[in-house]
């Protein structure tokens, strides 16, 4: 099977590799990223945008909560003799001044935090006025976010969280920033992913996306509610499955492309 459609592997590294195509090139090319901007990049992980950026001759700052995740892409960028800065933090508390950045970038990590005005606030804190915001934030049709929602049914969010598919809505966005931006544009975009079966889609999940493991090491004292989830989640690769009857199960992964200019 060809690497890019390859969901048959096994841990973050790949994950991002198999299933988040060229995410990180997009966003760079959408945010203008290039030679005399400094980037910070929150929720680095494996490093899809940030390496993307540093090749563009950026200077890159990178930012997130597991160092483990960045394991492969510190090697990563050894390997392609990019500098990048490293720190530990949260997208709800960046540990940086006011107007640190040109450009801020998030590929689909910051989303997932609950508390969206609190991440909104601190990437217009630390982008410069006339700087540039960018996300990538999957859609309420996405495979992910429909993960997402089936895994709310088992570990239901707080009263106030708000789900990661709000990031992907105009209306939402505006609320959010309000006149703190000058402009904002949402493109839309997708791909599509194949494993032979449902099942093996599913098992590829279940060994390699993060919500997903959380989830079943929570239920380690309950085998029940695991196998529950388990038969969930097949349940909805079933229904999601786009292929035609005897063909490889394919899955939908939209998103859109978010720029926004910080208000001068």
């Amino acid at each position: 099977m060809d690497e890019s459609n390859d969901l048959a592997l096994g841990d973050y590294h790949r994950f991002a590799r198999a299933a988040l195509g060229e995410l990180g090139a997009e966003l760079v090319t959408a945010c203008d990223i290039g030679p005399g901007t400094r980037v910070l990049d929150i929720g680095t992980g494996t490093g899809h945008v940030a390496l993307a950026a540093a090749l563009s001759g950026a200077e890159v700052v990178t930012v997130d909560t597991d160092v483990d995740n960045c394991t492969a892409c510190r090697a990563e960028a050894l390997r392609r003799e990019v500098d990048l800065e490293w720190a530990r933090a949260d997208a709800q508390d960046l540990p940086f001044p006011d107007s640190s950045f040109d450009i801020v970038v998030s590929s689909g990590s910051a989303t997932f935090l609950p508390a969206h005005q609190d991440v909104a606030d601190e990437l217009l804190r630390v982008t410069r006025p006339g700087g540039v915001i960018g996300m990538t934030c999957w859609t309420r049709r996405s495979w992910i976010c429909e993960i997402l929602a089936t895994l709310a049914h088992y570990d239901p969010p707080a009263a106030d969280a708000l789900p990661a598919r709000l990031w992907s809505s105009k209306e939402h966005l505006l609320w959010l920033f309000g006149d703190r931006i000058a402009d904002l544009d949402l493109t839309a975009h997708g791909f599509r992913r194949t494993a032979p079966t449902p099942a093996q889609f599913i098992e590829f999940f279940e060994t390699a996306f993060d919500p997903i493991l959380t989830a079943f090491t929570a239920m380690a004292d309950h085998p029940e509610r695991a196998a529950a989830l388990h038969t969930d989640l097949l349940d909805l690769a079933d229904r999601r499955n786009l292929a035609e009857p005897d063909r490889p199960a394919e899955y939908l992964f939209e998103y859109v492309v978010l720029t926004a200019t910080a208000a001068t």
